[in-house]
């Protein structure tokens, strides 16, 4: 190929799969799904793009680092502390759990695919992970209460090189003959995979957090610093023990989120903009790289497997770690029905078929379809119904209209006093322990610590909360919180209320025109609690054929301010600065902040 051609190729893979996860998030459906369709639609079907022929030799290694960095990125939002909730959990399941599921589909690989029993083995090795990738956008998108969240997180990380570790012993007995002495080679391989790459991990998170400490490296260049070592360690476990790289990237990863030395919240931002671009290419080469002749092996067969998958396979590996736990019936229900396969199988089932098709191990070509129809097939399923089961199982909101207020002084209270009583879930975040108390005191759910803490979304339950409101007096906490949640809740879901003059920190006019004001720009911080102390109170009020807005301002006067709306259908809306032309109606609830009256009977 031409440079011209190779150019052109980057540049369509790239946008493919940053314009795959743009469309997923507006149509609503899992984004590696469309990735894996947009890669199936670019290689095989149309004859576009040929991941071989673009990158040659290099493509392989250069999927495995990217592996090595997204699993780097997930163990950064991994903390210690909630393994006090939910260690026995994950450790079953990554242990009993990973048991049954690779028993299970080597069975299925065995007797329904008719592989043979070494490459049925190895096929149910691989497909024992599920990943970061296709599970944390699900969460994200679902937000399940209880443990179950942070269940799924751990295993979703974890079980990558687990499953990527397994899946190397099982090839090295596949290919080393019979006899125990395969087994015995697998079992020293295994522990030697231990010490390296975990201590290797230990290691180069060690060494970042010396660096760090020491400032011997300018602040922007951390990011690329961080990056470095965790391609270097990922390489050199690698070399030292043939596929311990994941587990070292993974442990770095975990390390560095629960040292308490320096602070990685800029490293994580990074790795999660770097997380997104990486997946959108990975599926889309690894899709690519599907042949028409893997495409039609396809038959009702791999329908039938993935079934057993979903139904079987899945359940009876929660079943067994989840006995004792003490999570309930429905928890259990809804881990047992959340298992997408992604990224790291598809990529360890193409690095085993091209290493199979050399020994010339027969049916290898089977591997690669097989792995991809059930990470399509697995994605489908859990994506379109992990939502709707988590709903019907009382663990998630369908669209979570609550609110998280960072601020709990008088007028934030009564902000969330009024939303709490008409049946929305309030979270008051606030350093101050007065405060938090005198909220906790008045019935409202309150959190004590900082809005920017690391370890805030681990210990809080965002169950049925949907947006943001910034109200605190200092304008960088604003502006930074919401910047942060804006992840979690989308930039149309936060709102900064308006300080008496815009400091520093506000940035460009273009960059306060996209901010979404609450309540609008008249209605300062200060004007807010000025009223409040001098007697004005925050009301909701039913509107009626017989009792209209107009009649309400009549009746509480020009300095009525509306706040919210709440619609028929119980959607909360936020007055903002770009909401001018809200008019309520009847039928529908109005929260605004209104002067006393002596006759308040509406």
């Amino acid at each position: 190929m031409t440079s011209e051609q190779v150019i052109v190729a980057l540049t369509g893979v790239i946008a493919l799969g940053v314009c795959a996860q743009w469309v997923s998030g507006l149509i609503g459906v899992p984004s590696i799904l469309l990735l894996v369709v947009l890669g199936v639609l670019a290689g095989p079907v149309t004859g576009l793009l040929d991941p071989d022929q673009v990158f040659g030799a290099s493509l392989l290694p250069l999927v495995s680092i990217s592996v090595a960095l997204i699993l780097y990125e997930g163990g950064l939002s991994l903390r210690i502390s909630e393994l006090r909730k939910v260690g026995r959990v994950v450790g079953k399941l990554l242990t009993l759990g990973v048991l049954v599921s690779w028993g299970v589909s080597a069975w299925a690989g065995y007797a329904i695919l008719d592989l043979q029993p070494r490459l049925a083995v190895l096929l149910g090795a691989i497909l024992v992970v599920t990943g970061p990738t296709v599970v944390g956008p699900l969460l994200r998108h679902v937000r399940p209460v209880g443990a179950t969240g942070s269940v799924l997180k751990w295993e979703g990380i974890a079980i990558d090189p687990v499953g990527a570790l397994l899946a190397v012993l099982v090839f090295e007995a596949a290919v080393s003959g019979d006899g125990s002495s395969a087994w015995a080679h697998s079992v020293w391989a295994l522990a030697k995979t231990i010490v390296v790459g975990g201590g290797l991990g230990l290691a180069a998170a060690g060494l970042l957090i010396l660096v760090l400490k020491q400032y011997w490296v300018a602040d922007e260049l951390r990011n690329g610093v961080s990056l470095m070592l965790a391609v270097v360690v990922f390489a050199a476990s690698n070399t030292m023990q043939e596929e311990s790289g994941l587990l070292a990237s993974t442990v770095m990863g975990i390390a560095m989120a629960n040292q308490k030395w320096v602070d990685v919240e800029h490293i994580v931002d990074f790795k999660e903009d770097l997380r997104v671009l990486l997946i959108g290419v990975l599926f889309i080469l690894l899709g690519a790289r599907l042949g028409p002749d893997d495409l039609a092996q396809v038959g009702w067969e791999y329908l039938v497997f993935i079934v057993v998958l979903i139904v079987v396979g899945r359940p009876a590996s929660v079943w067994v770690s989840t006995i004792g736990s003490g999570l309930s019936g429905r928890e259990r229900v809804f881990l047992a029905c959340m298992a997408p396969r992604g990224i790291v199988a598809a990529a360890v089932a193409s690095v085993f078929a091209i290493r199979l098709d050399k020994v010339g191990y027969e049916q290898a070509n089977v591997l690669v379809p097989a792995v991809f129809s059930t990470i399509v097939g697995t994605v489908a399923f859990y994506g379109l119904a992990a939502g709707w089961l988590a709903r019907y199982l009382g663990l998630a909101d369908r669209d979570p209209q609550g609110a998280m207020i960072v601020g709990a002084d008088t007028s934030a209270c009564a902000i969330a006093q009024v939303l709490k009583e008409r049946g929305f879930r309030v979270l008051l975040v606030d350093t101050n322990r007065e405060l938090i108390t005198a909220a906790r005191m008045a019935g409202l759910r309150a959190y004590q610590g900082s809005i920017l803490s690391e370890h805030l979304l681990n210990e809080v339950n965002l169950g049925g909360i949907g947006r943001l409101l910034a109200m605190t007096p200092n304008n960088v906490v604003n502006v930074l919180s919401g910047q942060r949640f804006s992840r979690v809740f989308g930039t149309a879901e936060v709102y900064k209320i308006a300080l008496d003059r815009p400091t520093s920190v506000d940035g460009d006019k273009k960059q306060r025109a996209q901010e979404r004001v609450l309540f609008g720009q008249d209605i300062t911080r200060r004007v807010l609690t000025q009223r409040i102390a001098g007697g004005s109170v925050i009301k909701a009020t039913n509107l009626t054929e017989e009792f209209g807005w107009e009649d309400f301002c009549k009746m509480y006067g020009q300095s009525t301010v509306l706040l919210f709306l709440i619609r028929e259908t119980d959607e909360l809306t936020v007055v903002t600065s770009d909401k001018k032309e809200i008019e309520p109606k009847p039928g529908q609830t109005v929260i605004a902040l209104v002067d006393p009256v002596d006759d308040q009977a509406v």
